[in-house]
C-alpha cells in the first residue's frame, strides 16, 4: 500500500472538486484530488452535460472563477477551431448553438480548459490528481477523518491519503457512509421539511433518475448508414413505459414526453426543421436542445457534421438505485442505464418516426467518441442528479427558495418569473458563501414520481449548509450539502456546484490559516465576516444585486 499526505484531500474531481482544488491551491495549500474517471470536470466533462445555467451567468450569475472558465472555453474555440469571422468576434459565442445553455460545447473542450486551469498548481507541486480510483475505507478518530484509502481500477496498489481537511466532492457522497458522517438520502416527508412539494411519507430509496448521456453526430450524405449493432436489451427498452405517477403519456422511446411544468403530453421532434405545428409537434427539437457542434459558426471550407448530446427523458433511468447499500443493485443500475442509452441510440437510427422522410429511423446518426473521450461516444460515467446529503447545521428547503412558497406566485413556462421581475429573492442568509439560480427541477424518480418542476427564486448558498452537524474536518464540495430532495433540484446545476466547491476549498484553506474549524467560522461573527471578505476578494459573489435585469 502507498501513502501520501496533503493539507486538503478532495475526493472527486468533478465540477465542485475542480473548483475546490483551484481555491485551496490558490491559497497555497497542498491538495490531492482523486477521480474514478479519466477526465476531470464531472458533469461538464465525464458525464457529458452541457452547462445548465441562469440567465445572468454572463455578468453576475456565478463566481468570477467560473466566468473565467466560461471565457476560456470560448477562447479555446477561437484559438483552435476554424471559425468564421462572425463567430470569432461574437462576444457571447455559443459554440454548439444549443439552446439549453449560452455555452453549449463539446465535453472534451471543458476537460482541456480545466486541465489548463489546474496545470500551474500541478507543476508547482501543490496539486496531485490521482485517477481511476475510488474510496474504499476511512480512518476516523472521533469526529475527525484522519485518512482515506483508495482502491485502483487498474490493479495498482491501494493508496492511503492523510489530510488535515477532507472534502467530499464525489458524485454520490461516497465518503459520508465510509466516515460515519450523518447524512440524508432520498426524499423527506412534508412533515419533516414543511415543503409544499414534498411527499406525505419519507422514502430513502426515492432519488432522481440517472442518465447515461452520449454524443451523437449526424451525417447528412444521401444513403449514409451508421447503424450500430442491436443491443441485447433493445426490445425491453423499446417497449418500456416508466412506472410513475401521474402517468407518463406512453412509451419512453417516443417523440412525445411529459412537459415538466404541466405534465401534459408534449410532441417533439429530432430536428428543428421538422417542427410543424400543423402536424401536432408543439414541443422542441431534441437535437437542437443540447447541440454541441454548430456548423453555422465554422468557416465554409471546414464545415463539420453537427452533433448533440442525448440527455433526454428517453434515457432517464429509474429501475435501480445507484446509492443502494446492495452492491448488486448498484451494479445493475450502471449496467442497465448504459444498455438503455445504447438502445436509445439504436431506436433513433432504426425505429424512431422520421418526420423528414415519412419513414422510420435516422441511420445518418452516429456516435461521437471524440467529444466524450470514449470509443463508443457514451459518457465516461452517468449523469448524477442527486447525492447523499450531509446532515448540516442548516438545511435549505423549498420554503427558502421556492417562488410559490415564498410569494404565492408560479412561473409562466418559458417566460421570466413574475417574482424575478419584481426583484424578489430567496431567503437572505447572513452567512452566505455564494449565489445561484435555477428552477426546482426534479426528473422522474426511483420512487415513481413524475417530474417536479416548479419556480425558484435567485438564492444564496448559506455556510451552515456546508458544515456537518458533528464532523469537524469533513466538508461537502458537490451536491451533497445541506439541502433536501426538493431544494436539491435547484442547487445541483453546474455554476452552483462550482460555487459550492469553491467555497469549500476556500474554507478549508481559511481554517488551516486560522487554526480553526468550519463550525467556529460558522458560529463566530467576526471570523465569518473575515471569511466572507476573503471570498469576495476572490470573486465569489455572496449576494445578488438589489436589482437584476431580466
Amino acid at each position: 500500500m502507498n501513502h501520501a499526505n496533503a493539507d486538503v484531500l478532495i475526493v472527486g474531481a468533478g465540477t465542485g472538486g475542480c473548483a475546490a482544488a483551484l481555491a485551496a491551491c490558490a491559497a497555497g495549500r497542498s491538495v490531492i484530488m482523486t477521480e474514478p474517471c479519466e477526465w476531470v470536470g464531472g458533469q461538464l466533462t465525464s458525464q457529458a452535460v452541457p452547462p445548465d445555467e441562469n440567465r445572468w451567468i454572463e455578468t453576475h450569475g456565478g463566481t468570477v472563477t467560473y466566468q473565467r472558465f466560461r471565457n476560456a472555453v470560448r477562447a479555446w474555440y477561437r484559438d483552435h477551431y476554424p471559425l468564421n469571422a462572425d463567430a470569432r468576434f461574437e462576444e457571447h459565442l455559443n459554440p454548439g448553438t444549443g439552446f439549453v445553455s449560452r455555452l453549449c460545447h463539446e465535453p472534451k473542450v471543458s476537460h482541456a480548459v480545466l486541465q489548463q486551469m489546474l496545470a500551474p498548481y500541478e507543476t508547482r507541486g501543490l496539486l496531485r490528481i490521482v485517477r481511476f480510483v475510488e474510496p474504499v475505507a476511512a480512518d476516523v478518530e472521533g469526529d475527525r477523518v484522519r485518512a482515506v484509502t483508495f482502491a485502483s481500477f487498474r490493479g495498482e496498489p491501494d493508496l492511503t491519503v492523510a489530510a488535515s481537511f477532507v472534502l467530499d466532492a464525489s458524485e454520490l457522497g461516497d465518503l459520508l457512509p465510509l466516515t460515519g458522517t450523518e447524512f440524508v438520502v432520498g426524499s423527506e416527508s412534508a412533515g419533516q421539511t414543511g415543503e409544499l412539494h414534498a411527499p406525505p411519507a419519507a422514502s430513502p430509496d426515492n432519488v432522481q433518475a440517472i442518465t447515461w448521456c452520449f454524443a451523437v453526430g449526424y451525417d447528412p450524405a444521401p444513403g449514409a448508414d451508421h447503424t450500430v449493432d442491436k443491443p441485447s436489451q433493445y426490445e425491453r427498452w423499446r417497449a418500456y413505459t416508466p412506472p410513475v405517477e401521474p402517468a407518463w403519456p406512453g412509451k419512453l422511446f417516443s417523440w412525445t414526453d411529459a412537459a415538466p411544468w404541466t405534465l401534459e403530453p408534449r410532441h417533439n421532434c429530432l430536428f428543428a426543421a421538422e417542427r410543424d405545428p400543423a402536424a401536432g409537434r408543439d414541443g422542441q427539437s431534441y437535437f437542437a436542445y443540447r447541440q454541441i457542434v454548430g456548423a453555422r459558426h465554422w468557416d465554409p471550407a471546414h464545415v463539420p457534421h453537427e452533433a448533440t448530446i442525448a440527455n433526454w427523458p428517453m434515457n432517464d433511468y429509474i429501475e435501480a438505485n445507484l446509492m443502494s447499500s446492495d452492491p448488486a443493485e448498484r451494479s445493475r443500475a450502471l449496467a442497465e442505464s448504459k444498455e438503455m442509452a445504447k438502445s436509445l441510440l439504436y431506436w433513433l437510427q432504426t425505429d424512431a418516426p422520421n418526420y423528414t422522410s415519412g419513414g422510420t429511423g435516422y441511420p445518418g446518426l452516429y456516435p461521437r467518441g471524440d467529444a466524450t473521450g470514449t470509443n463508443d461516444g457514451f459518457a465516461q460515467y452517468p449523469y448524477i442528479r442527486e447525492s447523499r446529503r450531509i446532515r448540516a447545521r442548516f438545511t435549505v428547503t423549498e420554503a427558502h427558495v421556492g417562488t410559490e412558497m415564498r410569494h404565492g406566485v408560479t412561473r409562466i413556462p418559458s417566460r421570466p418569473d413574475p417574482a424575478e421581475l419584481l426583484g424578489q429573492r430567496g431567503e437572505a442568509f447572513n452567512d452566505s458563501v455564494g449565489i445561484g439560480h435555477y428552477r426546482i427541477d426534479l426528473h422522474i424518480s426511483t420512487g415513481g414520481d413524475n417530474y417536479i418542476d416548479v419556480s425558484a427564486l435567485p438564492f444564496q448558498i448559506p455556510l451552515g449548509a456546508l458544515v456537518p452537524v458533528r464532523m469537524r474536518n469533513l466538508l461537502p464540495a458537490c451536491k451533497n450539502l445541506g439541502v433536501t430532495h426538493i431544494s436539491n433540484g435547484c442547487y445541483r446545476l453546474h455554476p452552483v456546484e462550482w460555487n459550492i466547491g469553491e467555497a469549500a476549498g476556500a474554507l478549508a484553506a481559511f481554517c488551516l490559516e486560522r487554526k480553526a474549524e468550519p463550525a467556529q467560522v460558522y458560529e463566530t461573527p467576526e471570523m465569518l465576516a473575515d471569511f466572507q471578505q476573503r471570498l469576495v476578494a476572490r470573486g465569489v459573489r455572496i449576494e445578488w444585486p438589489s436589482t437584476t435585469a431580466v
